[in-house]
């Protein structure tokens, strides 16, 4: 998987709560998505073959389904889930914004304790099963897509402070 966006950040949080925000529904629906919009967690069932399926509300009203099924689970240091847009039953749909958008997303996060109560949390992430089309679209869009996770980041940051 060459296209890829990757992001890695220090918080001032033990891994375990970084761990939990990630994976905990009553903390997810705190920080997870763009900047003033409302996440809504209908199910979160994190265990490789488990998903999480939500909506997220933009201020103006508009909602979007997505969905996450986890591969790969383990607690406190990795996470491994393909995220997608989705409708409310789960399942897999174009993305709102493209038809060209890719509909299968993998997420890699890797979470290390530092040793000093830090924790370096490591995202990459990139299309799968993608056509040549798709790929490109993912591309075009990368500038926007690696800012809007710097949003989602600063506010699971400021999440992070406020659960100390």
């Amino acid at each position: 998987m060459s296209e890829q966006i990757m992001i890695t950040r220090t918080f001032k949080a033990p891994r375990e709560l970084v761990f939990r925000v990630w994976t905990d529904p009553q903390h997810f629906q705190n920080w997870w998505g763009p900047r003033g919009f409302k996440l809504e967690v209908v199910k979160m069932d994190v265990r490789p073959g488990g998903m999480f399926l939500g909506n997220q509300s933009s201020p103006e009203g508009h909602v979007m389904w997505g969905k996450f099924v986890y591969h790969e689970v383990d607690a406190p240091s990795k996470l491994v889930f393909v995220n997608s847009f989705c409708d409310e039953e789960g399942n897999t749909i174009r993305a709102p914004f493209s038809p060209t958008w890719p509909l299968e997303i993998m997420n890699n996060l890797t979470f290390v304790d530092e040793g000093d109560g830090t924790t370096t949390l490591t995202f990459s992430g990139g299309p799968i099963n993608a056509s040549d089309e798709e790929l490109a679209s993912f591309n075009a869009m990368r500038p926007m897509v690696q800012q809007g996770f710097g949003g989602t980041f600063d506010q699971l940051e400021a999440y992070l402070q406020s659960q100390l």
